[in-house]
Parts: structure tokens; sequence; C-alpha cells
């Protein structure tokens, strides 16, 4: 027969080792087997135990009561004990001959999830990536993003609280990682030659080597490979070690059933089968003729409840039946059949199901293995042999060639034929060396007869030889096996046995077994042809059945008993009988193995689990044990499976159901009260599983199940109604805490399934759907609640904050601070950022619900409107206390403008919430401060305009910083611009600003104005002018009335500033040139030089300050600049009249030479006579050379000190110009005289000098060669000429240019 799984001697030791642990419980006790009794339980009864239950004390005491609680405790845990075993029998059979389920292969594959400690790991990993104690390279800005998220994902207490709740997976950390850089990504600037593609691969695979840190990633890949494995086909010994696990047992406790209950024998289970099949049927006959039904929704449902009982087992017989009786190898599914089938019910019919000796065509397979043969040694070592194998009948087949030296082969043949008791022949043949031989020479033959009883090892035959073969003592060694059945089967439910004669393929007598009852029996005296003997009995008709020993009758019975279906179960005698009449001489025979397992079992008290009757149990409860029960052990496995059963899970609970008559609808109402259950404790519990579950219930108890009408009970019915609300419940409660049920948007799709779910929920029943309103006012209810509790959760986590930054400071004066208004600013600042961190994980993880996979709007478009309402009152939750903390605020304080900023620029940014109900009470809340503050600003600033000028001493700022210490001031750059301080008190407001420190070139200036010759005035005007506008232009105002007319007050009100500066820079230039020297010893003083940059720094700033987009505005910006152009065209003809004031005092000198005067002649007389005696120098040349060097030296302070360029060219063209129509006019007027010597050796040094200097300062030709140019160049020409014929000529002097003079110039 059939090999046990496991040998003897290993189930021998096992249960030496557990015999004690085992019995000790069951000493003294009585079992009643289930399948004695007749009535149904849904249990299994506890063991009486006489030595364990002792009477208790007359007087109550602590200790025993104690003891009396120990006892039941111990009750309780043997009845918990005896069910599981019990359930474990059914689960064993269920899956060793499944024929109604198979393991699925399309579900999803589940993935690995995090435990606390590898959480920990991870963190430590990105740690240490951020601290750059990794080898991995990496720019700024992927730095950045592992830095927010390990800040933001890694460190948040939700992702704690999902690892604990068993539903976050590598791939989770993943997914959340790759949204969360792609819109980092996005906004990266665009690389010519880099796709954005490209540096977001390279950004995963970087995160990929830091998840993985330290460990190969070979073996990662195996791991994750076998832990995969296990999510697919697993084999019996698998399942079978899976559910020791899930219901306790133990392996010798399974080695016990596992060979008691012949699971290995597949023809014991299909008889089982059969045999609970037909205890259904009559189970389902006694409640139709009872009438105890279970309580339907309607009394129509009862006969409907037996045709459906009656269907199904219908069904699972047509399934039976389509399975194979033969003995199959290794564990494999079989597809399901869907056939017609005669049913139990009509099995009385014999006219159908007669058999006739045609119908009995079997077909047996044969391997037949030769090894080799011996005795061989006539023939040459050399001569090649070989052998030849056929059945009778069959086809003929050959070995390979040998050498008579070695006749070794190991050759198999595999024959099939239909004669139950073959003739196989084996010949041996050598080559024939003869030229004309036609056929090789046979040495030797052997024909053999194998019977069941054949040995299946190889053996030595004595062949016999031919008369050509002198070799007499031939023997080959060969197997022979044949693969049968002793039975043969014409289909699951038709039984006979035949008797059959060699080389015949129909049998020469036929025994049909329905409704036969086999038994064991006495021996009968006078019957020859065996010692062992049973019969069969059918209705008086006795057949007496007789085998060689024991063990082959208890084989035979144990067929039969399978195929004739009968309940009663045949038990061996107990004593066996002795094969001499002399007894106790002899042996006892041997009993079948099986016989010593159920022996073995009955021995360690596994026989009423064994013998039990399935039908007597109520599989709906063992049902629900077990299903919570693998529930239970599915959680706690390795993988995230979020409630989902693992395909051999499924496999065998829908066996289970299938076999037993489990009901679907109370299969699904139990796993959707075990789910629940588990959400409620904390579990992540997939909402799509839910909803399939919820869906067959609902289709089942409304009465639309695809597969037609079926019998609802009211038990069903109440329960579907009890699972309906608390579903509801676990939904809303779900939707309220969607930030901490679906923490990063995860599992995926999570929350849209919620939303289905709900929206299915509220249904009224399968078919109307629920108004979409209904659904909306639901959820907006459960958003509402959800404002409030976010919005508890970031308090709660500031408030933990400040608290831990006190305990670290370890200042106790702190605590008496937090209420201050500063305090309670920034606490209100860090909730800002709060909250907004918030709704940008909202948007980014859990507004997929309004979208569907590929973007479209989905089913719930609304719920993106929902959300905003939930941003909304969120934000007002936030207001309350944002409106607190500004109330206590100073008037004076400008301290809270960063937070409108902050708020302003996230909620501006949103197209949902910008202009929204939050972004305008903000807006009604900073409009007035705004308003004032610039009032203030604009007070201030007219103020130190006025005392500015008044004090300003007009030298430029450079050198006034030259000498100054470096300030590390605030940095105005930064991402929220510093708000600029009032400088001085505006009168008659009763406030104290905050005060800036008198004016000094902060560090940053720089990085604002190119220009530094400024005045301080003037800086600090253009400085504050524009702080204040980038100040209210980086507020960003989204009112778009009001932002104009903020931006167009500050253009206004620059230029009125602008204007002043100008009008007070050109009030002072005038006083200081008036209050300066005429003489050429006067040199222009820088404060000059700054007074024309304060103009050039109000040009260049009203262009940026003043511009306008209005008609009206632009009219005024353009009076500016004619204000500043009117302003430098007077302050250049100022300036080139102070010029002409000292050429005219040069002129005055030299005009006391005019012909015709006093001093003229007493001054030539004079230096005439002096010069006989001395060398007399050059008259008046030192007046030359004085006017000479101020202009020059006007010209490099000009040219150095003012940053125009343009206003130094028409300087220059001025002055020039001035001066040259003052000499003509000059010279005009001594027309009619001749100029003296020394007049004109003055006027040639100072003509030339000035038009070779002016041309070097770019002066253009034509302004130089001007109609005054050429008439004072010809007038001292013509005078050169006529003072060369005098004594002593011009002495060098000549308007003509000369090299010499160029070397005395240098």
């Amino acid at each position: 027969m059939l090999d046990p799984s496991s040998s003897e001697e290993e189930s021998d030791g096992i249960v030496e080792e557990e015999s004690r642990e085992v019995m000790a419980p069951q000493s003294g006790s009585s079992r009643i087997s289930p399948s004695r009794t007749s009535e149904s339980s849904d249990r299994l009864q506890p063991a009486s135990r006489g030595s364990s239950v002792r009477p208790s004390s007359p007087s109550p005491s602590a200790a025993s009561e104690q003891e009396k609680e120990d006892v039941e405790k111990l009750q309780r845990e043997e009845e918990e004990r005896k069910k599981k075993l019990q359930l474990y029998v059914f689960v064993m059979r269920c899956i060793a001959y499944p024929f109604n389920a198979k393991q699925p292969t399309d579900m999803a594959r589940r993935q690995l999830k995090i435990t606390k400690q590898q959480l920990q790991t991870t963190k430590d990993r990105f740690e240490s990536f951020l601290k750059g104690d990794t080898q991995i390279v990496a720019d700024e800005a992927f730095i950045n993003a592992v830095q927010s998220y390990f800040e933001v994902f890694l460190k948040s207490d939700r992702v704690a609280k999902m690892v604990q709740t068993g539903g976050l997976s590598a791939l989770d950390c993943r997914e959340v990682f790759k949204r969360h850089i792609e819109k980092r990504v996005r906004s990266l600037p665009e690389i010519d030659g880099l796709s954005k593609e490209t540096v977001l691969s390279s950004w995963m695979a970087k995160f990929d080597t830091i998840y993985r840190g330290d460990e190969d990633p070979r073996k990662a890949q195996q791991r994750m490979t076998a832990s995969a494995a296990s999510e697919l086909i697993l084999s019996k010994d698998q399942l079978y070690e899976m559910f020791q696990q899930i219901l306790g047992i133990k392996k010798f406790e399974h080695q016990l059933l596992y060979q008691a209950c012949q699971l290995d024998n597949l023809d014991e289970q299909a008889a089982q089968i059969r045999r609970e099949l037909d205890g259904r049927l009559q189970m389902a006959d006694q409640i139709a003729r009872a009438g105890k039904f279970p309580k339907f929704v309607s009394k129509e449902m009862e006969a409907m409840y037996i045709e459906e009982l009656k269907s199904s087992v219908n069904q699972l017989m047509a399934n039976l039946e389509s399975m194979p009786v033969s003995k199959g190898g290794e564990f494999k599914l079989q597809k399901l059949k869907r056939g017609h089938n005669t049913s139990i019910i009509d099995m009385g019919q014999e006219d159908e199901n007669q058999l006739s000796k045609s119908d009995v065509v079997l077909s047996f397979t044969l391997e037949v293995v030769i090894m080799e043969v011996q005795g061989l040694k006539s023939l040459a070592p050399n001569r090649i042999v070989y052998c030849t194998m056929e059945v009778e009948g069959g086809e003929k087949l050959q070995t390979d060639q040998a050498e008579a030296s070695k006749p070794t082969w190991g050759t198999q043949g595999d024959f099939t034929t239909t004669h139950p008791l073959p003739a196989v022949k084996v010949k041996l043949f050598t080559e024939s060396t003869g030229v004309l031989a036609l056929e090789d020479k046979e040495l030797g033959r052997v024909v053999l007869h194998p019977t069941p009883n054949s040995p299946k090892q190889a053996e030595l035959h004595k062949m016999t030889v031919t008369k050509a073969c002198p070799d007499q003592d031939l023997k080959i060694k060969l197997a022979v096996r044949i693969l049968w059945n002793l039975m043969g089967c014409i289909c699951q439910y038709t039984f006979a046995v035949c008797s059959y004669r060699e080389k015949k393929s129909e049998p020469q007598e036929l025994l049909q077994l329905d409704g036969y009852t086999v038994d064991y029996t006495d021996p009968q005296p006078g019957l020859d042809g065996g010692r062992a003997f049973f019969n069969a009995v059918k209705e008086g008709d006795t057949v007496i059945f007789a085998s060689d020993d024991e063990q082959d009758r208890i084989l035979w019975v144990q067929a039969m008993y399978r195929a004739t279906g009968q309940s009663h179960k045949p038990i061996p005698p107990t004593q066996v009988q002795k094969l001499n009449s002399k007894g106790g001489a002899a042996a006892q025979m041997d009993a079948p193995i099986s016989q010593f397992y159920a022996d073995r079992a009955q021995k360690h008290g596994m026989d009423e689990f064994i013998s039990a009757n399935p039908c007597s149990f109520d599989h709906a409860l063992l049902f629900k044990m077990v299903q919570r029960l693998t529930l239970d052990h599915r959680l706690n496995d390795n993988f995230a499976c979020l409630g989902w059963f693992s395909p051999g899970q499924v496999f065998v609970l829908d066996e289970y159901c299938a076999r037993n008559g489990v009901r679907g609808c109370h299969r699904h109402l139990c796993y959707l009260g075990d789910l629940l259950e588990r959400a409620d404790a904390g579990l992540m519990i997939d909402p799509t599983l839910l909803h399939y579950s919820f869906a067959f219930c609902a289709s089942h108890v409304h009465g639309n199940r695809p597969d037609g009408l079926g019998t609802v009970k009211v038990e069903e019915k109440e329960r579907f109604e009890e699972i309906k609300e608390r579903l509801r419940v676990l939904l809303e409660n779900q939707i309220t805490n969607f930030r901490y049920c679906f923490p990063f948007g995860r599992p995926e799709g999570a929350l849209k399934a919620t939303l289905s779910l709900l929206e299915r929920v509220l249904m009224k029943d399968i078919v109307t759907p629920v108004p979409q309103e209904e659904v909306k006012a639901v959820i907006r209810k459960c958003l509402e609640q959800a404002a409030q509790i976010n919005y508890q959760h970031i308090t709660d986590y500031a408030r933990e904050e400040v608290e831990k930054t006190l305990k670290d400071q370890k200042d106790p004066e702190n605590v008496a601070n937090l209420a201050t208004p500063a305090k309670k600013l920034e606490h209100v600042i860090r909730l800002a950022e709060l909250v907004i961190e918030v709704l940008h994980q909202n948007q980014d993880h859990h507004a997929e619900a309004a979208v569907t996979s590929t973007g479209d709007q989905s089913a719930f478009a609304w719920w993106s409107d929902l959300m905003v309402e939930h941003a909304e009152n969120f934000l007002s939750f936030y207001g309350v206390e944002m409106d607190a903390a500004l109330e206590i605020q100073s008037p004076e304080s400008w301290d809270s403008f960063p937070l409108f900023q902050l708020l302003n620029d996230f909620l501006r940014a949103d197209y949902h919430l910008c202009n929204g109900k939050f972004h305008k009470h903000l807006q009604d809340l900073y409009a007035p401060l705004v308003v004032r503050y610039v009032d203030l600003m604009e007070s201030s600033i007219a103020q130190s305009i006025h005392r500015g000028f008044e004090r300003e001493s007009w030298e430029p700022v450079k050198s006034l910083t030259s000498n100054l210490p470096n300030v590390n001031l605030p940095n105005v750059n930064l991402q929220i611009p510093k708000v600029p301080n009032l400088t001085v008190p505006v009168a008659g407001l009763s406030v104290n600003l905050p005060q800036m420190p008198s004016f000094s070139t902060p560090s940053w200036m720089a990085a604002i104005y190119d220009s530094d010759n400024g005045s301080g005035t003037s800086e600090d005007l253009f400085w504050k002018l524009d702080a204040l506008q980038t100040f209210i232009r980086d507020l960003h105002w989204p009112e778009e009335e009001f932002a104009k007319h903020l931006d167009n007050r500050m253009k206004l009100m620059s230029s009125d500033m602008i204007e002043t500066s100008v009008k007070r820079t050109r009030a002072a230039f005038e006083s200081k040139l008036a209050k300066s020297s005429r003489s050429t010893d006067f040199r222009i003083p820088l404060s000059l030089c700054t007074m024309f940059n304060v103009m050039v720094d109000a040009k260049d700033q009203s262009a940026k300050l003043c511009a306008m987009e209005m008609g009206q505005e632009k009219q005024y910006h353009s009076q500016i600049d004619e204000l500043i152009e009117e302003s430098v065209k007077d302050m250049i003809s100022l300036l080139v009249a102070k010029f002409m004031v000292i050429l005219e005092s040069v002129l005055a000198k030299i005009s006391r030479y005019d012909e015709g005067t006093l001093f003229s002649s007493f001054l030539s007389f004079t230096v005439k006579a002096a010069s006989k005696y001395v060398d007399v120098p050059k008259p008046g040349m030192d007046v030359a050379d004085g006017y000479v060097t101020f202009v020059r030296h006007s010209q490099d302070i000009l040219r150095d000190k003012v940053n125009e360029e343009v206003y130094i060219e028409r300087l220059f063209d001025q002055w020039f110009t001035a001066t040259m129509n003052l000499l003509a006019t000059w010279l005009t007027e001594r027309m009619d005289q001749q100029l003296h010597v020394y007049q004109l050796k003055i006027l040639i040094r100072i003509v030339k000098k000035k038009y070779r200097d002016f041309r070097l300062q770019g002066v253009l030709d034509s302004t130089l060669n001007s109609k005054a140019y050429d008439t004072v160049r010809n007038r001292l020409i013509l005078e050169e000429a006529t003072a060369s014929v005098r004594e002593g000529g011009m002495q060098g002097i000549s308007m003509k240019d000369s090299d010499e003079e160029d070397e005395e110039d240098d």
C-alpha cells in the first residue's frame, strides 16, 4: 500500500518524546465521539475529569475560589484545544484532497513591511548621509530634498504609528520620496543636455543607495525573491505547516492525525468526501421532514433552502467526479470542472447505473528495468549482446548494445496494456558474425507474470537457454513494476470488484458494489483459498471474500469501504488469527501500517477527532474560528497585508467553505467583523478589501446576487445591518482622521477607496444610488471635525517644542516670558509654518481622490471642493489664535508683517484659497496696519529730509564710512524682507517707533547702489524709499485695487521726496558756491561734487522709484525728470558763472597794462631798466600759471568725483564756450588799442593751455573751434606779429604749437 509521509521509526521517537505531555490530561477521561451521536453540536464536548475536579471546602476561602477558577480555566483551555484539533482535521482533509478551489495567481503581491528596528536603521542611514559620513556624491539640491524628506517623513510620528499598525513597506517609503522630489525637480532650471527625467532617475538611484546602506544588493534581492515566493503557490507541506502555526497544533499531533486519516491515500480522501456529501443530503432530508428551518426573512425561502443544500451537494459531486481516482504524485491543483453528475439520491435506480463487463476497460502502465546478465561465458569478450522486452500484444523495445565481457544496461522500458495480468517476455541476443546471417542469434529468454504482490526491486531470474547457447546457468537481473489499483473505477460513484484471467482485457466476473456493506467476518470452515475472511452484504445477499493474510484483508476491506460509501466503518478484530491451530508457537501476523497508525492515534486520544462525523458540527462557527485565527496569523507575518489573505490561505478557506457548506454571506460577515475589530484596534486595513466583502453581503441580503436569488436568514440580515453601522462609523472616523489613517497618502488609493465604500454603505439598497448631496453632507461633517483635530495636533506639537526648548535652556525666567506679545507672535508664526506644512501635505498626498490615475476627473471630483472647505475651517481655527496674538501687539510694533508675508505667499499661490474667507480676513486685518505704517513712514522720511539737509555736511558717503568700523547689520536679502524702521519720531504722534542709529552705510549697501559718492541724507532717503517699496512689493497684496493703490502711493511719495531732495540740494549748491573764493585760489570742494552726485542718484532712483503705468502718473514722473534736468542745468550754469568770475579777476589784473595808462608806462620803464643789470623773470607768467593750474585742478576734481559723464561734458562745453566768449568780448573792447606785450603773453598762454586741456577732456572740435575762439586766436596772432618786431620780441611765447611747450606742460 501507500507509504506514510514519515517513517515509523521517526514517528515512534516523536511519540515517545511527547507521550507524557499528551497522555497526562487524557487519563481518567471518557470521550464521546461526535460521530456516534445524531445531535448536531457546534463544539466538542469537554472531557470529564474525575481526578481534576475536587469538592470545594464547606467554608468559602480565597484558596478554594482560586482553585475553582484554575480548574475552570483548564477546562476552557482543554475545550479550546480539542476544538482546534477537530478543526485541524477538517482543514487537513481540505488540503489533502482539494476538489473545489485553487490557489489564486492573480492576487496583488504584498510588500514586506517595515518594523520598528528597520525604521530606526533607515533613519540612521539617512542621518549619516546628511552628516557627510557616506561616500555618496550629491549636489545641494538633492541634499536639501533628503533633508526635507528626513525631517517631514522619516521623523514623523504618523510614520511611526504606521509602522506599529503594520502598514508601511519599503515601497511606500520610496514612493513618498519620489512624489516628494518630483515638484523639486520640476522647479529646477533647465540644463542643456540634461533632462529632468534623468535627474529624477539619478536621485532615485541615490535614494536606493542610501536606503540600502552597506547591505549587499544581491542578498537583498535573494531575500525579496524568497519572501515573494511564499506569497505565491504553496505546497501541501507548506500549507500543513502554516495551519499548524495558526491553530497551535504540535508536530507530533500532526503526524498522528496525518497517518491515521490516511491523507496520502487519495482514494480514502475521496471516500471520505462521498460520506460527507451523503451525510449532508441526509441532513437536508431530515430538515425537510422535521420542518426545523432556520428563520428566514420570507416563508417562501424554506423550500428554496432545501434546494440550495441539495444543489450545492450536487455541485460538489460534479466537482468530485471530475477528479482522478488513481494515485497521484506531487500535489497539483486540478482545474475545476463543472459537468453533469448523477447524485446519490438517484443511485437507487439500478437501470441507469448497471455495469456490464464491456464497461470495465482498464489501462495499466508497466515499467521493465533490465540491469545485467550473469553467467555469459561462452562468447568472446568483444561480442555485442543486447536484450529485447515486450508485453503480450504490445510493442517490442530494445536495450543499448553492450560487450559480452560487461553485459550491463540499467535500461527502463515503459509499456501500456489493458490486461490486468499481463505476460512480459525478455530475450537475450548476440549479433551474428556470419556474412549471410539475416537475424541475430537468441541466447535465452524469460517470461514473467507480474502481480500486485510481485517485488518492486530488481531480482535475478533464470533464463531458458536455446540449443545454440552452451551456457546453461544464464541469469538476468531485472525488475517489473505494474502501476494499477485493485479496484477499477468507472466514476467516483460507481465501483466494482472484478476477476481477470491472464492475457484478458475484460473481466471474467464482475460485482458492482452499489448498496453493499463490507465488514470483517470470522473464519469460514470448509472454504479453501484463503485464511482471513470478510464479506459484503446487500439485502440478504452475502458475498464472502478470503485473503492470504491479515494485512491483505485489511487493505481489501478499507478499499471496499471507500467504494461502497457506507456510513459504518469496519473495525478489524482486536485478536489476529494464528496461522496454525496450535497457537502461541507461531508469531502473530503483521497488521498493515495504516492500522498501526490508527491504533497509535487511538492510544493518544486522537480517534474521536478522526472518526468524528463532519455533518454533526456547526461549521459556521468552526469556520469563523479558523478565519479569525488565520487573519491574526496573517497580520503578524512579515508582509504589509492590510488584511488580505495569502493565496494559500484563500485556497484553504475557499475549500473549507465549499466542502462543509459554509454560506458565503456568513463567511464575509465574519470576515468584515474581524476586520472591523482589527481596524478599531488601530491596525491598517485596506478599504478595498472591506468593499469587496461588504458588496457581496449587500447583494446577498438585498436579493441581487449575480447567481440569482438566494435564501436570506434573519440572522444574516440583522448582522449585516449591525456590520453596516459599524462600518459607517469606522469610515467616518477614518475620513475624520484621514491624515493619520492614511499618512502621506499611503496605502496608495486608500482614501479614494474609503470614499467609494462610504458611498456604498450609505445606499439604502443595492440598486438605488444615494444622492450625491447626502454623501457630501456626511463627508463635510467629517472634514469639519478633521479640521479641529488636525489643528489640535499641531498646537500640541508646537507646545511640546516650546516645552522642550525651555527644558533644554533650563531657564525658569523664560516661563513668565511666554505670555509676552513678542513670544505670542513668535508662537503664532511657528503655528503658521505648521499650518502651511499641513495644507501642503493635504494637497500633495490627499487630493488624489478627485482625479483618476490618468489625471482625469473621477467620480469624487467634488472632493477637492470639500477639501477647500476643510482648509478654510482649518485656517479659521488658526485665525482665532492669530487674532488674539495680534490684538495684544503694541500699536507701534511692526513685527507682525512677516506673519502676513508668510501666510499671504502661501495663500496667493493656492488657486482655491486665494481671496478665500481666511485670506480676505487676513487682508482686512492688515490693510489698516499697512496704511498706518506707510503714513508714518512718509511723515518720518519727510522730516528726516528736512533735518538731514539742515545738518548736511555734503561729504560723500565713501569718505564718511572709510574710517567707520564694520558693523554686521541685518541682511535685507532674506526671504522675508526686513521692515525698514523710522529714523525720526513724527511730530504730533505719541508713539515710540523703533529708532535707527544715525545713518552709516551698511555692508550690503553696495549690493543695492553702485554709487557711493552721494550725501548721507540722500543715500538715507533713497535706501528708505527703496526698502519701503521693496517691503510693500514683497507683501504681494492679493486684492488688485488696494495693491495698485499702495503702488501708486509709493510712487507719488517717492516723487515728492525726490523733488524735495533735488530742490534742497540745488539751494545748498547755490549757497555753497556763493560763499567760495573768487580768485584762482578757488578749488572745487568735494561737497559740490557730492551735490552733483545727489542729482545723478536722484535721476537714477526716480526712474526706479517713480515709474508708473497710468498716464497721469507718467506725466508726474516726467515733471520729476524735468525738475532734475533744470536743477542740473542751473547748477552747471552757476558753476560756469563762478569760473567766469575767476577769469574776470585774471583779466582785471592784466587790464592794468592797457595802452595809454600810467601804470603801463611806469611798469614798462621799470622792467627795461632792471633788465640791463639782472635777469628779470617774465612778467605776468605767475598769473597765467595760476589760472591754468586752477583750470586743470577743477577739471581733475570734476572728472574724478562726479559720477555722470554727461554732466561733465555739458559743464566743460559751457565752461570753454563761456571762456572764449568772455575773452572775445575783452579783446573787442580793446580793438583800437595795441595789447601790451605782457597782456599778450598771458592771453596766449591761457588760450593755448585751455584749448589743449579741454580737447583732452573730450570737448568736441565743433565746440573748440567756435567763432569766438577763432576771433580770439586771430587777434592774438595779429598782436604777436606786431609785438615780434618790437624790441625784445615775445621771448619764445607764440600761438604756434611747439614740442618745447609740450615738454613744459608735462
